[in-house]
């Protein structure tokens, strides 16, 4: 359950608050993080398809930070690396909270749609692989690409369109892009490390266990926590393991059980008080950056349109998530004991599979760390992401209108 469905923690005990006070609501909402994707990507991609597009890619490439401690970086590399961690610490939030209060702490209720991302996950990078190796392109390394869903973007489609479907969807949806969420941070920490360096990594510990020690002790003060948090980020970007999964590690550490004195679990008030940053300013700074791509210099639309590796993500996210989330409900609840909550049918699943192959944030990441800045795979898996994505959010919606026509038209 998302920050935005609790009642405003106007708690004055708790400094986390002071950065943001309890108002902004909106900026909160599941759909403000899918809109502002949305408008920093079509920014991105407009201007990149411009004659001014070198502008575009000198802002993106223009390099800033201490070269003294490895971080003198790209403005790019700063959203992917730097900016993302906010959102990906609030993932991390939000699966210790799902975990330990949440969905995923039933292991019985939890199953199917823990199996069924498993399977949304497989289907896809099968998919990408068997195009791959069938066109013989040397691309396998972006085999993860298409594996991704995009949480904020899908969550805010349903919350547009599938008002009055019952909430035992969004529920189920949630479940299963947390754990999509969870599944693709470990894809990027071993799959994505090319060269580990142990002693980086044993140091980032040691900050990572103050963090901990310190929200245990219910320290929320953003000015002690924050100093910490970026220097546990940095051992970590060192390391050669993608700094943002510092992010989702830094989240694990914060308490999801009240204490006799609290009234809204300290995960909710990190929650709450950093969605904003990563919903407003995180994701669309990061959409901006990486959505750019040139048709004309990436070899015009016929060029990425028959690219195997645009064809692999394309029909890994649009085909492999309904293959791998709706087949793998359908035999499970037809072969085994799990089942659906109440009022929930397979043609809800159908819907709720079309929505996950909205890949966007998590798959443009890994599609950068796949392939790097200046592959021409980069810039065409891109394309097929932005392409897949907004066709699994049409045909989702348009399957969610007619869902929500069936059930009117049988109500009493």
């Amino acid at each position: 359950m998302t920050s935005s469905e609790h009642a405003d923690p106007t708690n004055p005990d708790h400094d986390v608050y002071g950065a943001y006070g309890p108002g902004g609501g909106w900026m909160r909402a599941e759909t403000t993080g899918g809109t502002l994707l949305i408008i920093g990507a079509l920014i991105a991609l407009a201007w990149a398809n411009t004659p001014w597009r070198e502008i575009y890619f000198d802002v993106q490439g223009y390099m800033v930070g201490p070269e003294a401690l490895d971080l003198h970086l790209s403005l790019a590399e700063w959203a992917a690396d730097g900016l993302l961690a906010i959102f990906f610490f609030v993932v991390g939030v939000e699966l210790k909270a799902e975990f330990v209060t949440g969905s995923l702490r039933h292991p019985r209720k939890a199953a199917l749609p823990i199996i069924a991302a498993v399977g949304g996950m497989t289907a896809p990078a099968i998919i990408f692989t068997t195009v791959v190796l069938v066109s013989g392109e040397d691309a396998l390394r972006g085999w993860a690409i298409p594996t991704a869903t995009d949480i904020a973007f899908a969550l805010a489609v349903l919350a547009v369109v599938g008002r009055g479907l019952p909430a035992a969807m969004r529920t189920f949806l949630m479940t299963l892009a947390v754990v999509d969420d969870l599944l693709a941070i470990t894809i990027i920490a071993i799959f994505y490390t090319d060269d580990l360096s142990l002693l980086a990594f044993a140091g980032m510990l040691v900050p990572l266990a103050l963090f901990a020690f310190l929200v245990q002790k219910r320290v929320a003060t953003w000015y002690v926590l924050a100093p910490i948090a970026i220097v546990c980020w940095g051992l970590m970007h060192a390391s050669g393991v993608h700094a943002t999964v510092a992010g989702v590690l830094l989240g694990f550490t914060v308490p999801a059980m009240l204490r006799d004195n609290e009234t809204h679990a300290m995960t909710h008030r990190f929650e709450w008080a950093l969605r904003p940053l990563s919903q407003c300013l995180a994701l669309p700074v990061f959409a901006f950056f990486s959505a750019g791509v040139s048709v004309a210099d990436a070899g015009g639309v016929g060029k990425l349109i028959t690219d195997p590796v645009a064809i692999g993500v394309t029909s890994g996210l649009v085909l492999g998530k309904i293959i791998g989330i709706w087949g793998t409900v359908a035999i499970l609840i037809r072969t085994t004991k799990m089942h659906l909550e109440e009022g929930v049918t397979a043609a809800d699943m159908l819907a709720l599979s079309m929505l996950a192959g909205i890949g966007f944030t998590v798959s443009l990441l890994i599609t950068e760390l796949a392939f790097g800045h200046h592959s021409p795979h980069t810039d065409h898996a891109k394309v097929a992401v932005l392409s897949a994505s907004l066709i699994a959010a049409i045909i989702g919606t348009i399957t969610l209108r007619i869902r929500l026509r069936a059930r009117r038209a049988v109500a009493p």
